[in-house]
């Protein structure tokens, strides 16, 4: 996937994408000039994300 599509899928800004992709927060690969993205990659890292719930005492 390319940033617009991986950036339309998150739901946020082809910015942000490009600022984590070069920061090393989102999976990603260097093809070129290009960044590309595998989604199922950035599934997973998404899901990892996600703040965790904590056990009710």
């Amino acid at each position: 996937m390319k940033v617009k599509q991986i950036a339309e899928y998150l739901q946020i800004s082809e910015d942000l994408i490009y600022k984590w992709a070069q920061q090393g927060k989102i999976p990603v690969s260097k093809i070129g000039n290009q960044w590309r993205f595998n989604k199922e990659e950035v599934e997973e890292w998404a899901k990892s994300q996600r703040p965790r719930k904590q056990a009710k005492r």
